[in-house]
């Protein structure tokens, strides 16, 4: 059921985004080493800006996950109630 607040009381799948991050970096490592052993700066420093970015997205992760439940429900939080009358 929509209840139009979904911006404001939208959760995210963090396990998700925390393993698709660490998969980012190991991709983005192993490309930045490839690209630099092959003579190709130019690719070697897109991989590397790469990683920069998806290190810092886990980070993210990282830090809402450690936050605790306001971030990161678990099945003991009921989901949020959407709004009793609009307006």
């Amino acid at each position: 059921m929509r209840t139009g607040s979904e911006p404001t009381t939208a959760r995210s799948a963090l396990r998700m985004r925390f393993w698709l991050s660490v998969w980012g970096v190991v991709w983005t490592v192993s490309g930045t080493v490839a690209f630099a052993l092959a003579g190709h700066p130019g690719w070697a420093l897109v991989c590397g800006l790469l990683w920069l970015v998806v290190t810092v997205d886990l980070v993210v992760v990282l830090r809402h996950i450690r936050q605790g439940p306001h971030y990161q429900p678990g099945r003991d939080v009921p989901p949020y109630r959407p709004p009793g009358s609009r307006p």
